[in-house]
């Protein structure tokens, strides 16, 4: 089903389903915005913003961050590079892969590897795109850019800041499918990046 699914898609949004249907959402003028909050890593706004329909005002709330990055490393003997933390936000210890933000001004190729040598010691010498997507465009303005590479290798030490700490934890890519649907790996974004592969690799994997 999935390799039909492809070979309707193309690649191409104009070959999906209902594509043909002539739209009647329009865009939310944004009028305004102002900074609630600043804080270590993002910025809280309110926004003003009008009606497309009847030219009311409403406010909305967007948080305002940089473009973020994940990676799929894999070594040469097929296993995912995955690390263990603690997240604050859950207050749960989970299973992800590494990943980050983009510093200003670096590419967000640039920042995988990085991240990925930070956070695990392993080093990706070729970074491939999973392409890009919004983490939630509800409430997020930032992008998210997905990676995976190949002959991914230990190089050296895992380099934490003070305010987080990772353990490899290495995961035979074919293992990963069932990770997914236990719920052992229920981060959204890490979530869909190793979909994403999975699709991508097919019987591949």
């Amino acid at each position: 089903m999935l390799k039909e699914w492809h070979h309707f898609w193309n690649g191409d949004p104009q070959n999906l389903p209902g594509s043909e249907i002539v739209s009647l959402i329009k865009p939310w003028p944004r009028t305004s915005s102002r900074i609630l909050a600043e804080c270590r890593i993002f910025n809280l706004h309110e926004s003003t913003t009008e009606s497309p329909e009847t030219g009311k005002a409403h406010q909305f709330y967007f948080i305002e961050t940089a473009d973020w990055v994940n990676i799929v490393p894999i070594t040469d003997n097929n296993e995912v590079v995955c690390i263990k933390q603690f997240r604050h936000g859950n207050q749960q210890i989970t299973i992800e892969i590494p990943g980050g933000m983009v510093d200003p001004g670096e590419d967000p190729a640039v920042s995988a590897a990085r991240e990925c040598l930070e956070e695990t010691g392993y080093q990706c010498d070729k970074v491939q795109s999973l392409g890009v997507i919004a983490p939630n465009p509800a409430v997020f303005d930032n992008r998210v850019h997905t990676y995976w590479a190949r002959g991914a290798k230990p190089v050296g030490d895992i380099q934490n800041t003070a305010t987080e700490k990772t353990e490899v934890l290495l995961i035979p890519l074919a293992d990963i499918p069932g990770y997914l649907t236990r719920g052992e790996i229920d981060h959204a974004l890490v979530v869909a990046t190793l979909w994403r592969l999975l699709y991508m690799l097919g019987d591949g994997v």
